[in-house]
């Protein structure tokens, strides 16, 4: 996910960040046995989740996850015979909160290793403060695309894709499954995703199938509750598609007054995000409207490489929790993978020795790991390459809330950048021979 920080806010940041980076390199007295190659007594893992606000609706059950898949580690004997601990920071306080947490977790927890984080500022903010403490780092959720297009990092990966694939793919389905639409109104919340998001969307569009009317661009405040006054408007300008990407409270908050309002009876809507919301909106959000899962991220996945791992994944989760994981569980799920088979590939390498900090971010660098769906490549430049998953939604009478059909996977290096471009620009480079291309749809079973 994009932060709750806007663009402009980075430059204070990363001042904030290179205070004092010099001394604190030096003030590692929990990271000083790792970094020497001494096997740790534990594997201590410091992790960044919303734990408070409106997004703690992704950070919690993506904590859950993480405690869920520690335990199952720790019973199997750990990593590489060394048990881990998770040790949670909370998102909520904002970014410099966060970048003082990742301070204290390096030089007074001794944290090996980190996942920050879903919101984009945060990860913006702990992706070069990564390479000054030399600690390696897992990006685990968060979305913008500029962290990897815009600098290069030795100590910091992300274990999923970014935005581009992610609003890439919606559009690509849209153009398959509604080819003719001629005007479209965007309903955004107001800061650095949202705006950035639709950029990304409306590139690709006028790309693919320029032309197209947009009948509004509407931003509302992030956290609002109140969205009578867009969707008064959107009534009114009756455009063919309208556009989210949306999260959260606040696309809960839509999806329940669109309904309300016969507004899903006028327009197709295009929720990349919406994923996370179906639970919560059930029958609210009526069928025949597109959604995305931020990867390929869905418990009724159609075509699992390992259907028992997705089953087992599901199982345990609904079993500890009462309810079916959502894309956080999954981007989480994910991390944790990429950590266990990073650290087992360096310690292979050094013949069972334990590896530094360098040797253990060397071997994220191209590692391929298993997800609850497919697998996860993370490419030499950090980015992760993660298959996409977008389906129409449909009422079923085996679960209490909408579920996908029509699904269609998308290969990951189809719809992602390619290493040493910017999204921008590649975008403009795309022919409408994509979407004749596409896989084949699947249905729901």
């Amino acid at each position: 996910m994009a932060g709750t920080g806007r663009a402009g806010n980075v430059t204070r940041r990363e001042a904030l960040i290179g205070a004092g980076a010099a001394g604190a390199s030096l003030m590692l007295p929990g990271g000083a046995a790792w970094a020497q190659g001494a096997k740790p007594a534990e594997i201590k893992v410091g992790i960044a989740t919303y734990l408070s606000g409106p997004a703690s609706v992704f950070g919690v059950p993506g904590r859950q996850t993480a405690e869920m898949l520690f335990d199952e580690i720790n019973a199997a004997g750990g990593v590489a015979g060394v048990k881990v601990r998770p040790i949670f920071v909370d998102e909520g306080p904002g970014v410099d909160h966060v970048v003082g947490e990742y301070r204290r977790l390096v030089q007074s927890e001794g944290v090996h290793l980190i996942f920050a984080a879903i919101s984009s500022a945060d990860c913006i903010a702990c992706a070069p403060l990564a390479d000054e403490l030399k600690r390696p780092t897992l990006l685990w959720d968060c979305g913008t695309q500029r962290i990897f297009e815009d600098n290069r990092y030795n100590y910091a990966f992300r274990t999923q894709a970014n935005a581009t694939p992610e609003i890439l793919a919606a559009l690509l389905y849209l153009l398959k499954v509604k080819p003719d639409f001629k005007s479209i109104a965007v309903i955004n919340q107001d800061y650095a995703w949202g705006r950035d998001s639709w950029d990304i969307f409306r590139t690709a569009m006028n790309t693919l199938k320029p032309g197209v009317k947009v009948s509004a661009e509407l931003f509302p405040r992030f956290g609002a509750t109140d969205f009578s006054t867009e969707i008064t408007r959107v009534l009114a300008l009756r455009p063919d598609v309208v556009l989210s990407t949306s999260w959260g409270g606040d696309l809960d908050a839509l999806i329940r007054q669109a309904s309300d309002r016969k507004l899903f009876e006028r327009s197709t809507f295009v929720m990349p995000l919406a994923e996370s919301s179906l639970q919560r909106v059930g029958k609210a959000l009526p069928a025949g409207h597109i959604v995305g899962a931020r990867g390929d991220h869905w418990f009724l996945h159609p075509s699992p490489a390992d259907p028992e791992r997705l089953k087992r994944f599901n199982d345990s989760y609904r079993a500890k929790y009462n309810a079916w994981p959502i894309y956080p569980c999954f981007h989480m799920a994910q991390a944790v993978s990429a950590m266990k088979v990073g650290i087992e590939k360096a310690v292979a390498a050094k013949g069972g020795g334990w590896p530094t900090d360098a040797e253990l971010a060397a071997a994220f660098k191209g590692l391929e790991f298993p997800s609850p769906t497919a697998s996860v490549r993370i490419r030499e430049d950090g980015q992760g390459l993660e298959n996409q998953l977008i389906g129409t939604t449909m009422h079923s009478e085996k679960y209490p809330f909408p579920v996908l059909t029509d699904m269609i996977v998308f290969p990951a290096e189809s719809v992602t950048t390619p290493v040493g471009q910017k999204s921008a620009d590649w975008l403009k480079t795309l022919t409408p021979d994509m979407v004749a291309k596409l896989p084949q749809a699947q249905a729901f079973k």
